[in-house]
């Protein structure tokens, strides 16, 4: 902080410490700008300007393409980890050893049971229920019956947390889809691995053996890696603003949930596979929705292309593709809408006006195409995004307490009317 920054207010000169990050972020500290002008704050609509913490957890750089979990590149990681090894980096802020390893998906294990009473409360919902709401309501429910509050001094009650969430989220996933499709709620079976599992209870039909099929698995896993943590966006803020009032783990992850539900945020490769299919029910013809995108009179926007984030590319697609070729090439599946996706695909990348623009297919693209062609429903899309997020949000709220962090009151500069003498409701 041996940078200063000057700021002229009414004539008069006030300094504030420069913060520079490991990366060569440089952050202007006004946390006093307020109290040392008598009144003054700044106005910045969506915070895009305004750092909200310090932190060691993901870095991003959306102008060069970076990505980078605890200093470890999403490239390394989706090539090298898997979901759980993520997972515990976020959290814990280190690789696990192979016997910490071991223990954390035993412990995942053991806790991967939740009580029976979360089925009424399933029951309860109809199944024009959207499963986002159905997740988020369940989340917070588990707060019922896990009463006590996370003793954040405690490193054992803050593990036995993580390990308590991350085993009942799958199972809460699971269950909110089966719940929609009438299907019977399955525990799948403590033998299989996190991913498989999952798919077990997710997929098992009553009267047939679930057969595991690696691609998925592998493809479900990387999708989970990629979507683990993203820095500061919309739900991990709410995440870590919801906690700053020492509100519970499972209450903070609720709301994190319903922030991911949003078009603009997580349920954007929903959009992706509802854009598919509107274009499918208009003829199909790509070429004609390619010119609606690039016609700026046209209100058409042309979802899972470019990122508000990545200026350049998105690293998490270049990823994606090559599991998304794989599960589709794998799996064989004839749907008219992905061969609709595929089109838009390769005219992107060879028309000269999204390369130019750099309006690549992002994530969010590849993640509906390949959630689509392993028959998850589309409305469960950004359920799975939750469930990847998972780590992530417990990182960041772990990170916040950890760090004692204040509670969130953002400020506002008021625009309504001036003081007004009331006036009787038979003389208005």
């Amino acid at each position: 902080m041996s940078e200063i920054a000057k700021l002229e207010v009414g004539g008069k000169v006030y300094e504030f410490p420069i913060y520079t990050g490991t990366e060569d972020e440089s952050a202007i500290d006004i946390s006093k700008l307020r109290g040392v002008t008598e009144g003054v704050i700044t106005i910045d609509r969506g915070y895009k300007n305004t750092g909200s913490c310090l932190s060691e957890i993901t870095f991003l750089e959306g102008e060069k393409g970076i990505l980078r979990y605890r200093g470890y590149s999403i490239e390394e990681l989706a090539e090298k980890a898997d979901f759980l090894e993520v997972a515990f980096l976020l959290i814990f802020g280190e690789l696990p050893t192979q016997e910490q390893l071991d223990k954390f998906n035993s412990d995942i294990k053991k806790n991967s049971v939740v009580d029976d009473d979360i089925k009424k409360i399933i029951d309860a919902f109809p199944k024009s229920a959207h499963p986002m709401g159905v997740l988020s309501s369940l989340t917070s429910a588990l707060t019922a019956f896990n009463p006590g509050a996370v003793d954040i001094d405690s490193e054992e009650d803050m593990y036995n947390s993580v390990v308590g969430i991350l085993g009942k989220f799958p199972v809460l996933v699971a269950w909110t889809m089966r719940k929609k499709q009438g299907l019977p709620l399955d525990y799948g079976k403590k033998s299989l691995g996190y991913i498989e599992n999952l798919l077990k209870m997710m997929f098992k039909q009553p009267n047939e053996k679930y057969i595991q099929n690696p691609i998925i698995v592998n493809a479900l896993d990387k999708l989970l890696i990629l979507h683990a943590d993203h820095e500061q966006n919309c739900s991990t803020s709410t995440v870590r603003i919801v906690g700053s009032s020492h509100a519970g783990l499972f209450a903070s992850l609720s709301a994190g949930i319903s922030a991911l539900w949003g078009p603009l945020h997580g349920g954007a490769n929903q959009a992706v596979l509802e854009m598919l299919e509107g274009i499918k029910k208009d003829g199909g013809d790509t070429n004609k929705y390619m010119a609606k995108a690039k016609d700026k009179n046209d209100p058409f926007r042309l979802m899972g292309f470019g990122h508000r984030v990545y200026k350049n590319f998105d690293p998490r697609a270049k990823i994606i593709k090559k599991a998304a070729d794989e599960v589709l090439g794998n799996l064989g599946v004839k749907d008219p809408v992905l061969d609709i996706a595929e089109g838009l695909e390769s005219q992107a990348l060879a028309d000269d006006y999204f390369v130019a623009r750099k309006l690549y297919p992002n994530v969010d693209f590849y993640s509906g195409i390949i959630y689509r062609a392993m028959g998850i429903p589309t409305d469960m899309f950004t359920v799975m995004f939750a469930l990847g997020r998972l780590p992530g949000w417990i990182a960041q709220w772990k990170e916040m307490r950890l760090n004692n962090e204040p509670i969130g009151r953002p400020r506002q500069i008021y625009t309504g009317e001036s003081l007004r003498e009331f006036v009787p409701v038979e003389k208005r």
